[in-house]
C-alpha cells in the first residue's frame, strides 16, 4: 500500500507506544505498574462532573464556535487574571481539544518549510515530531542533571541564528520535572529583547502541579507578551484527561490563524466538556490543591526509594509528576539473557522482566535518562521500585 510520505516526517510517541506494551501484557494476565503515562490517578472532582451533567440535561448538544463557548473564553481570561496576573481578551483564547492540539495549531501556524525551532531538552515528545510535520528544523539546547535540566541565558544566545522563529520549553517541565523561577526567566527574557522576530511558546499544562511555590509565566514579562503564546489545559491540573479540552492564550493575529487551522481539522471542541470547564475555571481550587499535596508526598517517596538504587542519578524535580533520573550507569551491563545497550533496552528491560512501565529518555531528546510517573497510589510506587531495584541489581557488566 503506497502511503503518504507525510508519515515518514514523524514518529510515533513513545510514551503511547509504552503504554500500550504495558496494557498487551496485562491481557494476557501480567501484573504491570504502570509508570509510563502521564494521568493523574485521581477522579475529576464533584463539582466538575456536576456541571457536564446539567450541560447534558440543558441540552448544550450541538456544535460550538471554532474557538470555545463565550463563557468559556471569558472563564480563561478570568484564570489568567487571577492566577497569573495577566490581562486578556476572549477573542485571544483558543479551545482545543487537548494542550495538544493547541500546541499544533501554533506550529503550524507559525512555521515554515526550513525555519527553526529552539526546544531546550529534555522536552515533551510531541514538540519535536509537530516541528516535522510542519517541515521546520529542530534546534536543541542540552541541558544536564546539574543544571537542573535547565538552559542558561548564554545557552539561548548561542542557538539564536536569523532562521531562528520560535523557542518552544514547558515549565513545570514533562519530563524533568524543572521549573524556571521568575529570576530565571527575567535573564532568558533579556535575551529574546535582542531577538523581537522571535516567537515564544509557554506550555504550562503542569502550572499547577509545582511544589515550589506560585508559578511565573513567560508572558507576565510586558517587553516581550506580544510574542509569547500560552498553551494550557485541564487535563493535569483538573484530573481531566479523558475530556480533552487544551487552550491558548496568544496575540490577537496568531489566535486567529489558530482558529482558522482548526477549522479545517476539528472545529469546535466537545460541548459538554467545554460547559464543565467553566467551571473547573471559576470555581474553588481546593480539589487540585488537594491532589497536588498528594503529588508532593509522593514524589518525596520515590526520591527516597530511589536513594537506595546505586548507580541512579536523580535530580529532585520541582514540579509535574515524574522523576527523570541518568540510568546510563547500566548501560552495557546484562541479566545473562538481555544486554542493556542504551535506554530504551533498559525501559523493554523493565517492563518485561519487573514488570514496570517507564518511557526512555531518547523520546525526550535525553538518551541517559528514564521517565517515571509518581501518578499512581503509593503502594504501586513501593511495589514498583522494589521490582525496579531488584531487577537492576541483577545486572552485571556484559
Amino acid at each position: 500500500m503506497a502511503l503518504s510520505s507525510f508519515l515518514d516526517r514523524f514518529n510515533e510517541p513513545e510514551t503511547l507506544r509504552m503504554a500500550q506494551l504495558g496494557r498487551e501484557l496485562r491481557a494476557r494476565g501480567i501484573d504491570v505498574i504502570d509508570m509510563s503515562l502521564g494521568e493523574p490517578d485521581f477522579d475529576t472532582p464533584d463539582h466538575i462532573k456536576q456541571a457536564a451533567i446539567t450541560a447534558i440535561q440543558e441540552n448544550w448538544t450541538h456544535y460550538t464556535p471554532v474557538a470555545g463557548l463565550p463563557d468559556l473564553r471569558q472563564a480563561v481570561c478570568h484564570k489568567l487574571k487571577r492566577d497569573n496576573h495577566l490581562d486578556y481578551l476572549p477573542e485571544q483564547i483558543v479551545v482545543s481539544t487537548g494542550a495538544k492540539q493547541s500546541l499544533a495549531n501554533v506550529i503550524l501556524s507559525l512555521v515554515d518549510e526550513g525555519q527553526e525551532v529552539i526546544i531546550p531538552t529534555p522536552y515533551w515528545v510531541t514538540y519535536s515530531e509537530l516541528v516535522k510535520i510542519a517541515r521546520g528544523k529542530v534546534v536543541e539546547i542540552r541541558t544536564t542533571p546539574e543544571s537542573g535540566f535547565k538552559i542558561s541565558p548564554r545557552q539561548l544566545r548561542d542557538a539564536m541564528g536569523p532562521s531562528t522563529k520560535v523557542f518552544m520549553f514547558s515549565s513545570p517541565c514533562n519530563p524533568s520535572g524543572a521549573v524556571y523561577t521568575k529570576e530565571e526567566l527575567a535573564e532568558l527574557v533579556a535575551v529574546f529583547e535582542e531577538y523581537p522576530d522571535v516567537y515564544i511558546i509557554s506550555d504550562e499544562i503542569y502550572e499547577y502541579i509545582n511544589f515550589m511555590g506560585a508559578h511565573c509565566s513567560i508572558a507576565s514579562f510586558s517587553s516581550i507578551k506580544d510574542r509569547v503564546i500560552i498553551i494550557n489545559g485541564l487535563s493535569k491540573g483538573f484530573a481531566m484527561t479523558g475530556w480533552r479540552l487544551g487552550y491558548m492564550a496568544a496575540p490577537l493575529a496568531i489566535a486567529k490563524a489558530c482558529e482558522k487551522v482548526q477549522g479545517q481539522f476539528t472545529s469546535g471542541a466537545n460541548s459538554i466538556t467545554q460547559k464543565a470547564a467553566v467551571a473547573a475555571l471559576t470555581a474553588d481550587l481546593r480539589p487540585t490543591h488537594e491532589m497536588v499535596d498528594e503529588f508532593s508526598k509522593r514524589r518525596e517517596l520515590v526520591l527516597e526509594l530511589i536513594k537506595s538504587i546505586p548507580g541512579i542519578v536523580c535530580p529532585s524535580p520541582a514540579g509535574a509528576f515524574y522523576v527523570f533520573p541518568d540510568m546510563s550507569h547500566y548501560f552495557g551491563m546484562t541479566d545473562g539473557e538481555t544486554i542493556i545497550r542504551n535506554a530504551a533496552d533498559l525501559s523493554m528491560y523493565l517492563l518485561n522482566k519487573a514488570h514496570v512501565s517507564s518511557v526512555m529518555g531518547d523520546a525526550f531528546g535525553e538518551p541517559r535518562c528514564v521517565r517515571f510517573s509518581f501518578a499512581n497510589s503509593r503502594s504501586k510506587i513501593m511495589e514498583g521500585w522494589k521490582r525496579i531495584s531488584e531487577a537492576l541489581a541483577a545486572l552485571r557488566v556484559a
